[in-house]
């Protein structure tokens, strides 16, 4: 078996600069580290229990099948906020026929985001002989 000590997500934005923006200010995840100068330089941000890099540059934006999937605490607060900051909503937060309470948002790039709040009765926090 593999042993993962860490792990992270890598995108190439189009817009490197846009992208900080929007992960950085608009969503304001926190900076874990920055490397390199310049327009193309990296940056990592907290999620959570791993790691968003943006690095380097794309020429196109990332194939459709690539998803981020965050948990949140409280999905309609994060509604709230976001749209106080001008992030742009595709769907606002809705209960999911399993149970979850999913909003769908994308980054510069059209990277769809799906921030979920798992509620205290979903068998997800559901832990035998806990």
């Amino acid at each position: 078996m593999v042993h993962v000590l860490s792990s992270r997500i890598l995108l190439r934005p189009t817009d490197p600069e846009r992208s900080r923006v929007f992960y950085g200010e608009q969503l304001g995840l926190g900076v874990y580290r920055e490397f390199g100068t310049g327009p193309e330089r990296g940056i990592v941000y907290f999620l959570g229990g791993g790691f968003l890099e943006l690095s380097g540059r794309a020429q196109t934006p990332p194939d459709p099948a690539v998803r981020l999937w965050w948990q949140v605490a409280d999905v309609t607060a994060a509604y709230e906020e976001l749209r106080a900051k001008g992030v742009a909503v595709a769907r606002a937060p809705v209960k999911e026929p399993w149970g979850l309470v999913e909003m769908w948002i994308e980054d510069p790039d059209g990277t769809p985001i799906v921030l979920v709040e798992v509620p205290e009765d979903h068998p997800i926090r559901y832990r035998p002989g806990i």
